[in-house]
């Protein structure tokens, strides 16, 4: 019977579910330019793509996890009250002796420290090593980032946004682009969209 379930668990579907941030439009705008920036020396490159955010948790699992996984979620966001969050300056990550990501830094980053261990502690998961960023160029070849880093070099990204919500994203696991499933206020601003809604039918 174990053995069945086993096979059964092994034909289903999994999903790449990812959990992000979205620094809001002027932000995104602005990273785009820059992966344009970047895009104009290296060619096409793996995150050219990709939408601006904060990632704070990916995992991949099967369909039928998802609403609870909801659920959860719907916990975490209703306990959270905004905050703001600022950029600072650019970065990198080296990935061994072959790959860097550039990144734009977050210069205030306990809020979603916070925001992340409350996520997995819902998952019996000890927290570790956790740094909020904004990815510009993801695992580039080091002979391709040395060629684009003199644009990022001591260089600073000063901007701020209201953090209002986190947004839960899947897709196939064995590949394709990501799609929102579903975007999860928080407590306070759920509850001031109540009171706009309200006075507005009113």
């Amino acid at each position: 019977m174990q053995t069945n379930n086993n096979i059964a668990f092994e034909q289903e579907t999994l999903y790449d579910y990812l959990l992000v941030v979205s620094p809001g439009t002027h932000i995104t705008n602005d990273v785009t330019a820059l992966k344009q920036l970047v895009a104009r020396e290296l060619g096409m490159y793996g995150s050219r793509l990709s939408q601006a955010n904060i990632s704070l948790f990916r995992s991949v699992f099967p369909e039928r996890f998802q609403e609870e996984f909801i659920n959860m979620l719907e916990n975490i966001a209703r306990k959270q009250s905004g905050f703001t969050l600022y950029t600072s300056k650019f970065d990198h990550f080296q990935h061994g002796e072959d790959k860097r990501t550039i990144y734009v830094n977050v210069a205030n980053p306990k809020p979603l420290v916070e925001l992340h261990k409350r996520i997995l502690h819902e998952f019996d998961i000890k927290p570790g090593t956790f740094k909020p960023h904004i990815t510009v160029a993801r695992a580039i070849a080091t002979s391709e980032f040395d060629r684009v880093y003199d644009h990022f070099h001591n260089q600073v990204f000063v901007r701020s946004f209201q953090c209002k919500s986190f947004m839960l994203l899947r897709k196939p696991a064995s590949g394709g682009q990501y799609e929102l499933v579903k975007e999860f206020l928080f407590g306070d601003e759920a509850v001031q969209q109540d009171i706009n809604l309200f006075n507005y039918a009113a």
